[in-house]
């Protein structure tokens, strides 16, 4: 693809707040591209607890189809907590993409933005830049709707494949390079509960062996209770960590945290041919509709969405304008821009606003 092909881009707005981040991502993306030369074609396509209430199901076949077409997913939060399915679980279309598109890294950044707070001492001089990897289509979620429920017990089955280990562990590695070509320090902690559970010290086994493939980068292993306490304490000593898909559903709402929250916290899900950019945060039905929803989380997941789609297309201005919106985003909040969960008075309009004057 050359960069004067528009991408095809799949739009999943979603519910709650969902419509209303994704509008300030795609007038962001807009005008950059303007700015870099890129084009963007934007497809919508309906996903989520609004639609299974219209129609039984969370994504009709053709939004499914459109995804499978489409160069990359953009997805707005999805799911509302008074819809569920007969066996009370969400609807999560996000999760459902995972497994349909085969999407194993969870690739959730955390980095500190100039001027926003964080909860730990220090975070402001010392500043934290790390990304969880979070694999997202096995582990204790493989028992999504296949949990065996009695009125004794519940039982839920974790799995763990040296298939999907592998990959994950080399495009672990391969970020931690990338990340050391940028300045970074190239190291990689595997995190893990290999001391008690047997399915833990296999994963651990094959990040081993992984490891050897890659002399380059530097690696340290954890038990995922000690990790937790290191990210509180000590954030800033970590750059990349890769998990078993439940740790990584918690570690990363933990670094999320430490960046100013949810709605700062952008991620990706991506596997070997597709990938779909999501921010962290949920619908957020209490402010729906009230412009109070912070899109900074969902911006920077476009922007993650463009250096993806450099990498996969050899589009190296694609990368370049993902590294624009970042630094608009830098330069926004260093401004003095303060979002109402940090206890200021700007909304969705004001953030967007002040992203795109920056650009």
């Amino acid at each position: 693809m050359s960069a004067n092909i528009a991408f095809h881009v799949a739009v999943l707005a979603g519910d709650g707040i969902g419509p209303e981040v994704m509008a300030p991502a795609l007038e962001v993306l807009r005008k950059v591209g303007d700015k870099s030369g890129l084009g963007f074609r934007f497809t919508e396509a309906p996903a989520g607890a609004n639609n299974y209430l219209a129609t039984g199901k969370s994504m009709p076949d053709t939004t499914i189809k459109l995804c499978e077409e489409a160069d990359a997913i953009l997805l707005g939060a999805c799911g509302l907590p008074s819809v569920r399915y007969p066996d009370n679980t969400e609807i999560a279309p996000q999760i459902e993409l995972r497994f349909i598109f085969d999407l194993y890294a969870g690739v959730r950044p955390a980095r500190l933005i100039p001027g926003v707070p964080s909860p730990i001492v220090g975070a402001d001089a010392r500043g934290i830049d790390l990304v969880v990897i979070r694999e997202s289509t096995e582990g204790l979620f493989a028992s999504m709707g296949k949990g065996v429920v009695t009125h004794e017990d519940a039982r839920e089955t974790m799995v763990i494949t040296r298939k999907t280990s592998e990959r994950l562990f080399e495009f672990s590695f391969r970020l931690a390079e990338r990340r050391k070509a940028r300045g970074k320090p190239g190291m990689l902690t595997c995190v893990d509960k290999a001391n008690v559970f047997k399915a833990f010290a296999f994963f651990r086994g094959i990040f081993d062996e992984i490891e050897k493939k890659h002399p380059s980068v530097k690696t340290e292993r954890l038990y995922v209770d000690a990790c937790s306490a290191m990210l509180v304490k000590r954030p800033w000593d970590f750059d990349v960590m890769v998990m078993e898909n439940m740790f990584g559903d918690i570690v990363s709402d933990i670094t999320a945290s430490l960046i100013g929250g949810l709605g700062m916290a952008p991620s990706a899900d991506i596997g070997d041919k597709y990938a779909v950019f999501q921010p962290c945060h949920g619908t957020a039905p209490d402010i729906m509709g009230q412009g109070k929803a912070n899109p900074t989380g969902m911006i920077l997941s476009a922007a993650m969405m463009l250096d993806w789609l450099a990498d996969k297309y050899g589009v190296e201005s694609a990368a370049e304008a993902g590294q624009t919106i970042e630094r608009a985003v830098d330069q926004a909040y260093a401004g003095g821009i303060k979002p109402m969960e940090f206890g200021g008075s700007n909304g969705t309009a004001d953030i967007t606003k002040a992203v795109l004057a920056a650009l």
